[in-house]
């Protein structure tokens, strides 16, 4: 009986260790399966929110487009990558005009992956890796 119990429990340990390995792997993405290299685009407008999350922080901005207000999400490296490069969370902040330069993802007309960032005095603010993959 002790021996039946053991391996029940030993197999409910290795249920949950890999639910977790596979959802960690699952939460990163590589980017060709949600960003297309072939729509590169620019928007300008102003930021209204950056968000220091893992695995990837964001920028949202809202641009005019038709007499419209339109939210534009971009993905950027993840924080500590940003940190490493000399960024700080008050580098941004809201109101901050911005020009942002990336890829359009594949099924989102408004999310992108950032490419780079310029202030709108021509400041280089952000310039994402040359291959993200």
């Amino acid at each position: 009986m002790e021996l039946a119990t053991s391996r029940v429990v030993l197999a409910c340990i290795a249920l949950v260790v890999a639910s977790l390995v596979t959802a960690q792997a699952s939460a990163h993405h590589s980017f060709a399966s949600e960003f297309d290299r072939d729509q590169p685009f620019e928007v300008t407008g102003s930021v209204t929110s950056v968000q220091w999350t893992n695995p990837h922080a964001r920028i949202l901005i809202d641009v005019e487009e038709d007499g419209e207000i339109v939210n534009y999400n971009f993905e950027l490296g993840s924080p500590n990558q940003l940190m490493r490069r000399g960024w700080s969370r008050k580098d941004l902040q809201p109101g901050d005009r911005v020009r942002v330069s990336g890829h359009r993802a594949r099924n989102r007309p408004t999310v992108g992956r950032a490419t780079g960032i310029s202030r709108e005095n021509g400041e280089v603010v952000y310039r994402g890796v040359a291959d993200p993959d």
